[in-house]
């Protein structure tokens, strides 16, 4: 049963996507994630190229304008490679919807283009070292200075932080009391003098990321670089967290589904006592539960993408779903190891990178410890 309304065209550019990444992203992967531990700018033009990127953005800024379902598609297939070096979900529907629904026309014109295209790649810079899901407590200001606003301070675990051509920076002035009406965002472009990149990040997981430090110091950028008005930003990142938390979601669900297929099929072709082992009624019963637990979270899923699409606020559900199917997807993924023996041990098992890259998704867009409390409080606990 699908509950999503997908269209002929929809499937079309499904398949033009899946084509794409298989020629020109498959291939490459390992090379990226054992040797490179980049993605490198040419694949991010190349999909701007084929229409692959800011499916939202309005064609007046140079986007197809087209609706969720289409960055769904996008989200499920580069997840599918069982990689996620390519962070392009988190450039085109976390990071732009920023410049899309708050910028000033003259951002607009500016910046998006250049998203959609390939050209120009985002980033946006909220967690600190001494600041993550509590972003009151960032340390990070932001001082006018007639016409201009000084950024001072760090950012760290930054998703694209290496690549980034523009980064959406979420700072506090210093002057105002309530830190929740402190918080501003402003539009930093790289090569900024003050701005500087730290360390290329080595992780457990997501091994093809560039995930960075970023600095500030007596960093300078015009005022009409800040996004909507002053001490707006946290309303702002309230506000995209649905959708945020949402492409979470699905990058699990997919992950989920990837591994326990490739499992399956693994297993109905792996012999032991020349019988393969999905005969076994041990390796059926965990099959059964994981395809179970990944029916069940694809079908609260595609009832919250319908949601979002109606303009329902979801923000609860979605939190349920974000902590959940991510909890889902490493469990999955760690079953599918154990079932498939010794040879979990070796780099060249699927379900070792997938496990690696799953541990994570619990820890960012906001821990799924936050995700609880978001719920407990609209369940009046």
């Amino acid at each position: 049963m699908n509950l999503l309304p997908y269209t002929e065209a929809h499937e079309d550019f499904r398949r033009r996507l899946r084509a794409f990444l298989e020629a020109e992203v498959a291939p490459r992967i390992d090379r990226w994630e054992t040797d490179t531990h980049i993605v490198p700018r040419e694949i991010w033009r190349r999909m701007g190229g084929q229409g692959f990127l800011c499916m939202s953005v309005p064609p007046a800024y140079g986007g197809p304008g087209l609706d969720f379902l289409y960055s769904v598609i996008v989200i499920e297939e580069i997840s599918r490679t069982n990689h996620n070096g390519l962070a392009a979900p988190l450039h085109s529907d976390i990071v732009v919807p920023y410049i899309a629904s708050y910028g000033s026309e003259a951002q607009k014109r500016k910046y998006l283009p250049g998203c959609v295209s390939g050209e120009m790649i985002t980033a946006v810079a909220m967690t600190e070292p001494g600041a993550g899901s509590d972003l009151a407590s960032m340390a990070t200001t932001a001082v006018q200075d007639g016409d201009t606003v000084v950024l001072d301070g760090a950012k760290t675990f930054i998703t694209n932080g290496i690549n980034a051509d523009l980064v959406v920076v979420a700072a506090r002035d210093p002057a105002v009391e309530n830190p929740h009406q402190a918080i501003s965002l402003y539009l930093v472009e790289a090569g900024t003098p003050g701005f500087s990149r730290g360390r290329h990040l080595e992780k457990m997981g997501y091994h093809s990321q560039d995930t960075a430090e970023l600095f500030f110091s007596g960093c300078r950028i015009p005022a009409a670089n800040r996004l909507g008005q002053a001490g707006a930003g946290f309303l702002m990142l309230m506000e995209k967290l649905q959708q945020e938390r949402l492409v979470v979601a699905v990058m699990g669900q997919a992950q989920a589904e990837f591994i326990l297929d490739w499992a399956t099929r693994h297993l109905k072709r792996k012999l032991i006592d020349q019988r393969p082992r999905a005969r076994s009624q041990d390796v059926q019963f965990a099959l059964v539960e994981m395809a179970t637990e990944v029916r069940l979270g694809r079908t609260f899923l595609d009832t919250l993408i319908v949601d979002h699409m109606a303009d329902k606020n979801v923000v609860v559900e979605t939190s349920m779903a974000k902590y959940w199917i991510s909890e889902m997807a490493h469990r999955t993924a760690a079953r599918c190891l154990e079932l498939c023996g010794p040879e979990a041990g070796l780099e060249r098992c699927p379900a070792v990178r997938t496990f690696r890259d799953t541990r994570v998704m619990s820890i960012f867009a906001g821990t799924n410890e936050i995700m609880k409390q978001i719920a407990a409080k609209f369940m009046g606990l």
